[in-house]
């Protein structure tokens, strides 16, 4: 049984990746201290699959359970579904001795964490992901938070889950597009720190939705030493984790929440990257290709096609976070999992990199 530990300064946590795992989510909560009242969130899809069989486990080692369910999608994700979460706790009077419960993908982790953080002022919370996207990244590190018209997580909170309980085995019901979609984030995982891992991506049949447990483990723990290291985004070795985040989120939020999904918006971010790292940092163009190819392989989007202009994506990426003091912050790659932060990209270089994005990949 893969385990990867977060060793932080005020409270480290493990993260549990077993098949499997989550049909003993109870007694796993519970050996990791655990107490009180359990406050179940999930969305309306990933309920009807595990939702029963979480409430089962709890309950069977002695917690008290309730069930809140959103709907499905990146709309909930937002102020006024945290509002009406937060109020339904209190109305099954839960209370600052209780513990929010995480079933789900990137939305149901990052909107319960920060429910958890809100509520009474900070409740803890145990991180079941079910998505890949949320499996290798999302889950861990403590961001959380909820969306605006004007931009993506730009309201949120730190808030460290105090387990993570990552079982491959339930990547198996989701629909092909979701599945191959995290993808993304794991190719830029291998794409910052770890080269090595772009060989298995290589020859990983994409149709088979069985995923090792070490492959999750190996991107864990690439979260986690980054999050060890800088686990409020201070220093900037965080800020790696942004690469293709930055023209991706703001393609993904000026298409309108949901027209892409989350993995597909940051492929095409990656792309817009590794055409800066190219010209920035000296990335050479068969590194990029490598890349590229392997994104295609995932049946990740490579080529901007949506009728959204380039001056409003470029609205959205004045509002992203990674913009401070009027500057951007881009991360850039001198090789294959060789990144940086750079200062040095303008706005007329962002502007080429997503012109360059409406143009076909040259790939064989």
């Amino acid at each position: 049984m893969p385990q990867v530990t977060v060793n932080l300064p005020r409270r480290s946590y493990n993260i549990i990746v077993e098949v499997d795992c989550i049909t003993k989510a109870g007694t796993l909560i519970k050996d990791a201290g655990l107490t009180g009242k359990a406050a179940l969130i999930s969305d309306e899809n990933v309920a009807r699959h595990y939702s029963e069989e979480v409430r089962a486990s709890l309950e069977a080692v002695g917690f008290e359970v309730s069930c809140h369910l959103i709907p499905a999608g990146e709309s909930s994700k937002s102020m006024e579904q945290a509002q009406s979460l937060c109020r339904s706790l209190i109305e099954h009077q839960h209370d600052r001795g209780s513990f929010v419960v995480a079933l789900g993908g990137g939305v149901v982790g990052d909107l319960a964490g920060f429910v958890a953080a809100i509520f009474y002022r900070g409740i803890p919370f145990v991180q079941i992901p079910t998505t890949i996207v949320a499996q290798v990244d999302s889950s861990v590190g403590g961001k959380t938070g909820v969306n605006v018209p004007e931009g993506k997580n730009l309201l949120g909170a730190f808030q460290q889950p105090r387990l993570v309980l990552a079982d491959p085995g339930v990547l198996s019901t989701l629909p092909h597009n979701v599945f191959c979609e995290g993808f993304a984030e794991v190719i830029k995982h291998a794409a910052i720190r770890d080269a090595s891992m772009l060989s298995e991506l290589e020859t990983m049949d994409p149709q088979n939705q069985e995923v090792s447990p070490e492959l999750i483990a190996a991107n864990l723990a690439i979260k986690a030493r980054i999050v060890e290291e800088d686990e409020q985004e201070t220093s900037g070795t965080r800020a790696l984790l942004n690469f293709g985040h930055t023209i991706g989120h703001a393609i993904e939020a000026t298409a309108e929440y949901g027209t892409l999904l989350h993995g597909e918006a940051i492929s095409l971010g990656v792309r817009a990257a590794l055409y800066l790292s190219e010209r920035k940092a000296g990335l050479s163009q068969e590194e990029t290709n490598r890349l590229l190819t392997i994104h295609r392989r995932w049946h990740l989007p490579l080529q901007l096609e949506l009728d959204i202009s380039t001056e409003s994506i470029m609205t959205a990426l004045t509002r992203d976070k990674k913009f401070s003091s009027g500057q951007i912050r881009f991360v850039l790659l001198k090789a294959l999992g060789d990144a940086f932060l750079s200062t040095e990209v303008t706005s007329t270089d962002l502007e080429e990199a997503i012109e360059h994005l409406r143009l076909p990949p040259a790939l064989a």
